[in-house]
């Protein structure tokens, strides 16, 4: 017998300084006392967008002002399937009430909580809430070229990029191996004298990856790697869910969000490569080109439609890549993307 299909409109309210709205379930609720994003069910004839704002007047009585799409992800529950629509909501009108006599609180998603357990769906976009929304790929291109470099990656990570990719194919081609690694061992701990992280694009040696934050595969490694594990049955993708009906036995820690762990990045162009990296469990995606760049003359990008719709059916967060710059960020946000990513453009960042 198949389960029930339930598609729901879910909220993180962030105030500016990044605390997040949470609220508890009432007791007439299934899951009384555990933790959620507010939002519901969305009904026959709404938009995403719509049913959130009904649903977070009539929970939590406020007018919401400025929502934007951000991931779509599919949980599945003992007795149902939830694909949840989680937006980012940025400006409200009014001051959240808990209308059904559920509590609420603002936690910082960047610590330990005070509150749960949280809902297990609510676990993914709270880890995801620790990705930066700048995210910087090399383009050193030689030995002559790494000094000039890290002076303006240093001033960058001063002004609070966190996240960057050693990608140098190019000065891979015409320098020897050695060369190329203490290269990537510079922009390392360059990296990490400002606490930033930095992933190993899969062109350069896996003995490498060891050294690094994580690993980004490009689009046809990440395709591969995905047919692999399909062959074998491995199976790298979101555990199962669980198939009795009664709650876990013991909740998930209050900051399970937290733990680290290497990240997963994958480049991706097309439906098939999201798909790998759904596969592969990736902690995020780079979806492009968007607009037109120097490093693609004469190609035109795929445009904000097409971007937003691939990046709605990814279920995990996404960068835009491809002609970004801190200047496109909103724009990025307003079509799904969870932030920007690039090159030069992205060295002023902050």
């Amino acid at each position: 017998m198949s389960k029930p299909f339930i598609d729901v409109a879910a909220g993180l309210i962030l105030q500016e300084d990044g605390s997040l709205l949470l609220a508890e379930r009432p007791g007439d609720k299934p899951w009384p006392g555990w933790w959620e994003l507010p939002g519901g069910k969305i009904e026959a004839g709404e938009t995403v967008l719509q049913a959130l704002a009904r649903e977070l007047k009539e929970e939590l009585d406020i007018v919401v002002t400025t929502a934007t799409p951000w991931v779509t992800y599919v949980h599945e529950y003992p007795k149902n399937i939830v694909r949840l629509a989680f937006c980012r909501v940025t400006q409200w009108q009014g001051s959240p009430t808990g209308i059904e006599g559920q509590r609420l609180a603002w936690v910082n998603p960047h610590a330990p909580l005070d509150v749960g357990p949280l809902l297990p769906a609510t676990q993914p976009p709270l880890r995801w809430l620790q990705l930066p929304d700048r995210y910087l790929v090399t383009a050193i291109g030689s030995q002559q070229g790494l000094a000039g470099f890290l002076e303006q990656l240093s001033a960058a990570l001063k002004a609070g990029l966190r996240l960057v990719q050693f990608r140098e194919p190019a000065w891979a081609e015409q320098a020897g191996e050695d060369e190329v690694h203490e290269g990537f061992l510079a922009v390392l701990r360059c990296c990490h004298e400002f606490g930033a992280r930095c992933l190993l694009n899969s062109a350069h040696p896996q003995a490498w990856q060891t050294q690094a934050d994580g690993v980004h595969w490009r689009a046809r490694d990440a395709v591969a790697q995905a047919a692999a594990i399909s062959a074998s049955g491995a199976g790298l993708g979101q555990p199962a869910a669980k198939t009795d009906t009664t709650l876990p036995v013991e909740a998930p820690l209050p900051d399970a969000h937290l733990q680290s762990h290497k990240l997963v990045g994958v480049s991706a162009h097309t439906a098939q490569d999201l798909a790998a990296a759904r596969s592969l469990n990736a902690d995020f995606a780079v979806l492009g080109h968007v607009l037109e760049t120097p490093s693609h003359p004469n190609q035109p990008g795929m445009g904000w439609n097409a971007f937003a719709t691939l990046a709605q059916a990814s279920g995990l967060p996404v960068f835009a890549i491809g002609g970004q710059s801190s200047a496109t960020l909103a724009s990025a946000r307003q079509h799904g993307a969870h932030g920007i990513a690039g090159m030069r453009g992205l060295l002023a960042a902050g």
